[in-house]
């Protein structure tokens, strides 16, 4: 990659993580790469929850094995809070929509 174009990406990662949308932007940037655009948004939807239900697993699996020898600095406690955040908004409303319920209505 250019240096000037890996710049680019790598400023835009970083406003992205600081925004609490790395994931969001990073699946903005598959969706141009993979999905056709005369998908239909039945396929875009579930692309979006595929993408993001590993970018949760992986985020989890992280957090499970990190070691704690080391201190992390105040923007990387954030930048993990900020995808932590993104990321239990995902399964919270992927619950909503796609787990089923206890009782009936």
């Amino acid at each position: 990659m250019k240096p000037e174009v890996q710049a680019v990406a790598q400023e835009l990662t970083e406003r992205l993580a600081d925004a609490g949308k790395i994931i969001e932007g990073g699946f903005a940037g598959f969706s141009m790469m993979v999905i056709p655009s005369e998908a239909p948004p039945i396929q875009v939807r579930e692309m979006r929850m595929a993408f993001f239900a590993g970018a949760q697993h992986l985020f989890s699996s992280i957090m499970a094995v990190m070691d704690t020898d080391r201190e992390p600095t105040p923007r990387d406690l954030h930048r993990m809070s900020m995808i932590h955040e993104e990321l239990e908004f995902f399964r919270k409303d992927f619950e909503l929509n796609h787990l089923p319920t206890d009782g009936s209505a």
